[in-house]
């Protein structure tokens, strides 16, 4: 843990100077990304796991988001299957997460997934809870040895439990490989050691990685395993545009009122156009509410909460922010309009000089090309030329057509589904390894 400590203030002091190298580096950064979002990978698909010992397997499972959780949980399921189908005994699992993973048999060290914090001063205010976080896990993993230790997302804090566990002789599987690819690369360097298999979720990842010495397998993205049977939305949808606003207050705070007024500028043109705020949290209800309220809008914008894909389904377009949501509105193939609104103009500038991406939407990402325009700003931005995308993919049918094509080529390069399920493959395979051993 000391060691941990000194490293993450080494890191601090060289921040200034890798920050600037990461500057005079990013044109390069930027042209490697773009050569490999031409050519983007296929899934792999290990191969059938090896006869798995009569005992139990001990496996450290930790999730720190809601996000996370659910692929957790999908990655559980597929390895106790794996297991069932040869005959082995049920898997014993401890680790990190929430209540489902404990009703699901996960011995939790902590409940993580309900105190997960966003942002440098809520970071800093639960530093001591995580350094106590990381003291138990490591005692755990150290006293009961598990076969495999499986950390999902979250790599601020699964990066260095990885380095922890590997002291003590655990062999790590990462799934869903962090996104230094879009900044500050010099982490990378410090991660490779650290895991046996990253399993990479976006196609271009894998040979990013790879060229830095990183172990991956591309398994493909686990929100895919959750969308199998949901509807795509229908080509004769009413002229209806939905809001996606976000999932966090400050998030919704920053958006919405924009939104609303994006919305009412295009109504003024299309006063026959249905407004929709689309919500999974009922928590979120009464917030949401009060902002319409707020914007003089409940004659004509509903919130909607619950049966978040059916909403989707029936809806013409959307408004969204940026974040994995974007992968959910590709499924359902609903044109969209994407925004980044920041809360100042040095996060702008943040944004435009710190990100070697030549875009932020995950579906610009995986078309390699803009397919989602997307706009990131502070204030009023450019709210007529949003207003003016928007209309065009509500009613312009040449303009929807090429969104169409755009959107299938995207979802093509994402890959099938059943990433958890190669990732319990991979993870189970380093499991047998280690009971071997």
């Amino acid at each position: 843990m000391r060691r941990e400590f000194v490293r993450a203030l080494w890191d601090l002091a060289l921040g200034p100077l890798r920050v600037l190298d990461f500057l005079v580096q990013r044109s390069a950064a930027l042209d490697e990304l773009r050569g490999l979002l031409r050519s983007p990978e296929a899934v792999d698909e290990p191969g059938p796991v090896g006869a798995l010992p009569a005992r139990p397997l001990r496996l450290f499972l930790s999730c720190a988001e809601a996000s996370g959780q659910i692929h957790a949980l999908n990655f559980l399921r597929a390895v106790e299957r794996e297991c069932a189908a040869q005959g082995a005994p049920r898997p014993q699992w401890f680790g990190l997460g929430g209540e489902p993973l404990r009703e699901a048999g996960v011995e939790l060290v902590e409940e993580l997934v309900t105190k997960a914090v966003m942002g440098f001063d809520g970071v800093t205010r639960a530093l001591p809870f995580y350094l106590g976080v990381l003291r138990r896990c490591a005692e755990r993993i150290r006293d009961e040895r598990p076969d495999v230790v499986v950390l999902i997302d979250s790599p601020a804090l699964h990066v260095p439990l990885a380095r922890i566990a590997k002291r003590y002789g655990a062999r790590i599987v990462h799934f869903v490989t962090p996104q230094h690819w879009a900044w500050a690369p010099w982490r990378t360097p410090s991660y490779a050691p650290a895991v046996d298999r990253a399993l990479s979720i976006l196609p271009f990842e894998k040979r990013w990685f790879e060229r830095r010495g990183v172990d991956v397998v591309h398994v493909g993205h686990p929100l895919l395993d959750q969308l199998e049977g949901v509807p795509r939305a229908a080509a004769d949808a009413p002229p209806r545009l939905v809001l996606l606003p976000g999932s966090r207050s400050r998030v919704i705070q920053l958006n919405l009122p924009w939104m609303l007024g994006a919305a009412a500028a295009l109504r003024e043109r299309r006063p026959e156009l249905e407004v929709v705020i689309a919500h999974g949290d009922e928590r979120r209800r009464h917030e949401l509410e009060e902002h319409v309220a707020g914007a003089r809008a409940s004659a004509w914008a509903r919130v909607e909460i619950g049966a978040f894909h059916a909403t989707l389904a029936k809806s013409r377009a959307a408004l969204s922010v940026s974040g994995t949501v974007l992968l959910d509105l590709l499924h359902v193939r609903l044109p969209t309009v994407c925004i980044y609104r920041v809360g100042s103009r040095r996060d702008v500038a943040l944004q435009r000089w710190m990100f070697a991406t030549p875009y932020f939407a995950s579906v610009n990402l995986l078309a390699g090309r803009v397919v989602y325009p997307e706009y990131c700003f502070n204030g009023r931005g450019p709210l007529e030329q949003i207003v003016d995308e928007l209309e065009q993919r509500l009613f312009d049918d040449q303009v929807r057509r090429e969104v169409a094509l755009g959107m299938d080529t995207a979802a093509v390069r994402l890959g099938p589904p059943g990433a958890c399920a190669r990732a319990a493959r991979v993870a189970l395979e380093l499991a047998r390894l280690s009971a071997r051993d």
